[in-house]
């Protein structure tokens, strides 16, 4: 019989956390109190961090952290830590630095030690169990019969580390737009698959921070390359196995060059942003695929991510039954059975074939062709061929339901929160779905109310009915943008308020004088060695590229300039490292487009404000802040006071500081916008 083990994780909420609380190795959460346990029983601390979905942190959990023996050997010589890295980012990032300055390639799950201070001096990813053991065998000789050697070593990476987390405010002005785009675009489109999408070679990343930017360029410097690789990728992704066929839904990754097999974990902050992107690419490219891919994915996220109180869950799990990947694939002999004589076609369509095959008699089910190249080649209409799609979905689905669930982590973070809030809020403007609009107000409504305090503080996570984790500057950007979004598509004034709350309380705890950016933690913290200041975009935009650019917004709203100040100087010292790599910095090239192109102002006053705003966010225009004024609305924002209508509906237009007549037709308002 198993013995049965609990340690201190018992009491904790994270998902990944509890996978670990029955681990007879004795893992503490990060807490002030256990790093002061460490110095003072002058032990060693093991920091293992990894997240839910995390497939190699589940596998090294079950070879070393489940035996008896390697939990016997890190018991008695460590003071063993579990971080969950969606919980504490700040952790994460200062241990992963750590590990890279080491010259070891990062990944999850993270396992490093440090001396009883909390200074990393070793560090790695996954280990087999013999190799694991061995490893910490010789740690803690190196410990007791060289610490002066691991001291030495400590120190210099904990000093490199602080070194590294420090900015310098290269430039306060914004040069020209034109000569730094080209000069980004010169050493980054060599990288584009023009044939598949994405970057050059494989894995593939969705990164939807670089596909908006793209979008963004090319509306304003309309380019047949730009829309020849956004049209690629849109489409190879969305046909791929990257994408989930059947329920909607992005994987985080593929791990070949064809968006075919993914890593199937579904995280919340990929599908937000991607729901974003293909809501703005829709009416550019008048591509019925990728409303599809809108509506299926939202779909997905309500019904698998979506708690009662309209707050998100953040990810499920790649495994189920213990199975990377098991809940999406099928056999042929499956697919037979649940199909009968629709098999035939709907294996051409989904390439149950050599392109489709996976391993162990499995398939992915993946497109090569659009529905009408498909409907003529079986000499079947497209309408026909439609109900026959829609057919074979309920069918699987339906079978599918059968099947053991991946797990779900099921704590809500404010920072991927509002990315879904922002990403409702925007697909609502291009669809006018009501359903859309609904869950963005709702989880916003969440978001102020369960996580937010009435000074402005934020928490990052929130689960079983409480808040926790003081919020980090990604929360703060994240939410304040996601607001401004919402009061666009309500015209409730109190989100541009709570936007202002948040802000303010970030630029007093989080904004640095003398770097002039915003650092990840608030300025007070004391449980790390180092602070760090996030600018280089990853899959989500940096948090200080999404502080400026809801900075710039809340300061047309407001007519703050002090907004507008902060947010240009941040740009300004940051360009010269998108001219140099835009891959890791497009959201900074996004704000520079905001900041330098014409940006306008419409203010939509009188009876039918909110229909005519509605009619005139169907295209995309990311040059352009909405400000509807309905009957509810106090006149309290800078942009809409004094702004009349009468019995007519008015449309006001502004840029730049100068505002044209008012109108009060959509036609006469699209001139405007237009000349």
């Amino acid at each position: 019989m198993t013995p049965l083990y609990s340690n201190q994780l018992i009491h904790e909420s994270s998902p990944y956390l509890l996978q670990h609380a029955r681990n007879p190795v004795e893992w503490h959460p990060w807490k002030e109190e256990v790093l002061d346990m460490a110095r003072k029983e002058d032990k060693l601390m093991l920091v293992s961090i990894g997240y839910s979905a995390c497939h190699w942190c589940h596998v090294m959990a079950h070879e070393s952290f489940e035996d008896p023996e390697v939990a016997g050997f890190m018991n008695e010589h460590f003071v063993c830590i579990k971080v969950d890295r969606e919980e504490r980012p700040d952790v994460d990032h200062f241990f992963m630095t750590a590990v890279q300055f080491m010259g070891v390639q990062g990944g999850w799950p993270l396992n490093v030690v440090t001396l009883p201070d909390g200074q990393p001096f070793w560090g790695g990813t996954y280990f087999p169990k013999d190799q694991w053991l061995e490893v910490l065998i010789k740690i803690t000789q190196l410990f007791r019969q060289e610490r002066d050697k691991l001291t030495h070593h400590a120190h210099r990476l904990t000093l490199g580390i602080q070194q590294s987390s420090v900015i310098t405010s290269e430039k306060d002005e914004i040069p020209d737009a034109t000569s730094i785009i080209n000069d980004a675009l010169d050493a980054w489109s060599p990288q584009w698959d023009m044939n598949r999408g994405g970057s050059r070679g494989k894995p593939k990343f969705p990164m939807p921070v670089n596909l908006s930017f793209l979008l963004h360029l090319h509306y304003h410097h309309p380019r047949q390359a730009f829309e020849d690789f956004l049209q690629i990728t849109l489409s190879y992704m969305s046909r791929g196995g990257i994408y989930d066929q059947i329920g909607g839904g992005f994987a985080r990754y593929s791990v070949d060059e064809q968006w075919k097999v993914p890593h199937f974990e579904k995280m919340l902050y990929d599908n937000a942003q991607l729901i974003e992107l293909y809501s703005h690419a829709y009416p550019v490219f008048a591509n019925e695929e990728y409303r599809q891919v809108v509506y299926e994915t939202i779909g997905f996220v309500k019904r698998e991510l979506m708690h009662p109180s309209g707050a998100f869950y953040s990810a499920l799990d790649a495994d189920s039954d213990g199975e990377e990947g098991k809940y999406y694939v099928w056999t042929d002999t499956e697919l037979t059975d649940i199909l009968g004589k629709e098999f035939p076609l709907f294996a051409d369509y989904y390439n149950i074939n050599e392109t489709g095959y996976w391993e162990n008699g499995n398939y992915i089910l993946i497109r090569t062709q659009n529905n009408a190249d498909f409907a003529e080649k079986h000499n079947i209409s497209l309408t026909e061929l439609n109900q026959k799609i829609i057919y074979w979905k309920t069918k699987l689905f339906e079978h599918r339901k059968l099947r053991t669930r991946p797990g779900l982590d099921d704590k809500t973070i404010a920072s991927w929160n509002a990315l879904m809030t922002k990403a409702l809020a925007e697909a609502y403007k291009i669809f006018g779905e009501e359903a859309f609009r609904v869950l963005a107000l709702q989880n916003g409504k969440f978001i102020a109310g369960e996580m937010m305090e009435d000074d402005g503080r934020l928490y990052r996570i929130w689960k079983d009915e409480k808040s926790s984790v003081k919020g980090f500057m990604e929360d703060y950007a994240g939410t304040i943008s996601a607001f401004i979004r919402l009061y666009e598509i309500s015209g409730n004034e109190k989100w541009i308020e709570q936007s202002v709350s948040l802000a303010d309380y970030a630029i007093s705890h989080f904004y640095d004088d003398e770097t002039r950016h915003f650092m990840f933690m608030e300025k007070d913290q004391s449980d790390l060695p180092a602070n760090h200041f996030e600018t280089q975009d990853n899959v989500i935009p940096s948090a200080n590229a999404v502080m400026g650019h809801a900075l710039f917004d809340l300061s047309l709203f407001t007519g703050q300039t002090h907004y507008l100040r902060i947010a240009e100087k941040m740009l300004g010292s940051m360009l010269p490292r998108f001219r140099q790599y835009p891959w890791g910095y497009a959201h900074w090239g996004d704000l520079m487009l905001a900041v330098k192109k014409p940006r306008y102002e419409v203010v939509v006053a009188g009876p039918q404000s909110l229909k005519t705003i509605r009619e005139m966010q169907k295209k995309y225009r990311p040059d352009v802040v909405w400000a509807p004024i309905t009957d509810e609305s106090e006149n309290k924002i800078s942009l809409v006071q004094d702004r009349k209508s009468g019995e007519r509906t008015t449309i006001y237009i502004c840029s730049g500081g100068t505002c044209q007549l008012p109108v009060h037709t959509i036609r006469e308002a699209e001139k405007l916008l237009t000349g």
